[in-house]
């Protein structure tokens, strides 16, 4: 069978926790034969932290987070590869920014937006960033469900600010598309239909800027 042609050479799949970015864009990068940059999060050793004590711990998790990004990056789209000249990340830099905008505030914030300014001043950015949109409560269910034992103790209140944080900085995002895809009732892991569905429209021509496309009528 022959493998389909992705029409972005860069392409940033974000979402809040649980929307199943991660899981997509395994699915997409092996579809597309493209480079697969995922985000390591298991290794950091403040989250459980974080999550039981926030304010405490929050500088430190989101420090550890930026420069684990960085050095992923760095090593994934600064290198050429022959074989895989597309690229499919479960993440954006800008990520790192909009999760510590809600977790730091005052003089630290201030102090981690200097280094990440320095950092990001290095990378480009996807040619689509999509973002996988679901609500506050289907989002908890879906951490409930895989089970990660850490992630059980955020609040609604935190996902919310999250999901606020990423559809404010879209607004002013004007150099790149970005494709909002609401998928509530959207199962592109069980349902192959729905995943196609998906596939043709992440593989679309977009304007910059934002663009809406609602599947949770299926």
């Amino acid at each position: 069978m022959e493998t389909p042609t992705l029409n972005y050479d860069f392409i940033a799949v974000e979402g809040n926790i649980g929307a199943g970015k991660t899981t997509l864009c395994r699915m997409l990068a092996d579809d597309f034969n493209s480079r697969l940059v995922l985000e390591e999060f298991s290794d950091n050793p403040f989250l459980p932290l974080f999550y039981k004590d926030p304010e405490r711990h929050a500088f430190s998790v989101e420090l550890f987070f930026m420069s684990e990004r960085y050095q992923q990056i760095q090593k994934n789209m600064l290198e050429q590869d022959l074989f895989q000249q597309k690229t499919i990340a479960d993440y954006f830099f800008i990520k790192t920014l909009l999760f510590a905008n809600n977790t730091l505030s005052g003089e630290e914030y201030r102090l981690f937006q200097r280094f990440f300014n320095i950092l990001n001043a290095n990378f480009p950015k996807p040619q689509l960033l999509v973002y996988l949109h679901r609500s506050v409560p289907k989002i908890m269910e879906n951490i409930r469900k895989r089970g990660r034992e850490y992630e059980l103790e955020i609040s609604a209140e935190y996902l919310s600010k999250i999901q606020t944080a990423y559809l404010e900085y879209f607004k002013i995002e004007s150099e790149i598309p970005i494709l909002i895809l609401d998928v509530e009732n959207v199962d592109f892991v069980e349902n192959s239909q729905h995943y196609e569905i998906i596939r043709e429209c992440i593989n679309r021509p977009y304007n910059l800027g934002i663009n809406r496309v609602s599947l949770s009528d299926w």
